[in-house]
């Protein structure tokens, strides 16, 4: 007996990485331990992440699932890229979020992450007329019906395929912009929210292509005045989810020294295009954070100041971040600036 492993990993792709798979046929059925699964090799001269003289890579099993699309016992298997001695690859992420995660697991850092994208046809946003554009935006979020909805029917299948591979989906909802749309991801600890987004986001792909659409992570995918597309990241520690200080004090933290510029460079590429100040944003070299302001960079929810607990919102990430990176920044930043106030 035989099972289907798809081999997921990230490349080396800049400014942006992209998901490339390969699958592997297994003898057995699936033990559901990544641990079982065995490393495997691809050619990196391909994937940006090698030179064609010494071009062998390693996938590394870190998390698997179910594989919705081709069912059975046949899985999804996320890896890390690792050298041929072993040591992370320098395109892997992962790594680097690793030791952060088990320096500041006492914390309980969790986090819930809204992925933005928008569907395209062709050359053009799924729902933008040939050669033109449509009705300004507005109507569109959140909206029903024909005139306003675009690629709903894969959005739902899109959704399906996750709940079945069993990932910590929480929502979706339509977006500013016709064709945009979001899905939501958490509440989960730093590792796991970033694994399941990528898994995610490779489903997302997977899924349009069998409706002949694409679907881009781009923050900016039509200029002018159409909202971007972001990945606003909503974090909490244990003492944030308890008191009100600890909330002010992760806000204080974010907006210290050089970490605006830290953490907004490393957000995305293309972030100066999306954070200009209008369409929900801040600008993108300015620090801000304020209660139900989404003008700002980091907006405390009007319910978290009522409750004096809960959770704030990073808005500045773009669609195409890397979690692993956000995450790690965050919580270094925050459970950094919390142990030092001894709100732990």
């Amino acid at each position: 007996m035989t099972f289907k492993a798809e081999y997921i990993w990230i490349d080396g792709t800049e400014p942006t990485a992209k998901l490339r798979s390969k699958t592997k046929i297994m003898d057995g059925t699936p033990s559901g331990d990544v641990a079982d699964l065995p490393i495997w090799g691809f050619d990196g001269s391909s994937t940006n992440q090698a030179e064609g003289h010494a071009s062998d890579r390693v996938l590394k099993p870190v998390f698997s699932c179910p594989d919705p699309i081709r069912g059975g016992d046949d899985i999804l298997v996320l890896c890390e890229v690792f050298n041929i001695d072993m040591t992370p690859h320098e395109s892997n992420t992962r790594a680097a979020l690793r030791p952060v995660a088990e320096q500041f697991a006492g914390q309980a850092p969790i986090f819930g992450i809204e992925q933005e994208y928008t569907f395209f046809d062709g050359h053009r946003p799924l729902g933008f007329p040939e050669g033109g554009f449509p009705a300004a935006q507005g109507g569109y979020y959140c909206g029903v019906g024909a005139d306003e909805i675009f690629g709903r029917q894969i959005v739902e299948k899109h959704l399906d395929n996750c709940l079945k591979a069993g990932l910590g989906i929480s929502g979706i909802n339509a977006e500013v912009m016709p064709g945009q749309w979001e899905f939501q991801v958490g509440p989960l600890s730093p590792l796991d929210v970033s694994d399941q987004l990528w898994v995610a986001r490779w489903l997302l792909y997977r899924t349009a292509e069998d409706f002949d659409v694409s679907a881009t992570l781009d923050p900016k995918p039509v200029k002018g005045d159409w909202n971007g597309a972001g990945a606003h990241t909503n974090f909490s520690t244990k003492a944030m989810r308890e008191g009100y200080d600890a909330i002010i004090t992760a806000c204080e933290s974010l907006g210290e020294g050089s970490k605006p510029m830290d953490h907004v460079k490393n957000y995305g590429a293309g972030i100066d295009d999306r954070l200009t100040g209008l369409h929900e944003t801040a600008p993108w070299n300015e620090y801000s954070y304020g209660v139900s302001d989404r003008g700002a960079s980091v907006r405390i929810p009007w319910q978290v100041e009522q409750d004096r607990k809960g959770y704030i919102e990073d808005r500045r990430p773009n669609a195409n971040v890397d979690p692993y990176v956000v995450t790690r920044l965050i919580v270094d930043t925050c459970c950094t600036a919390l142990e030092k106030a001894d709100q732990v």
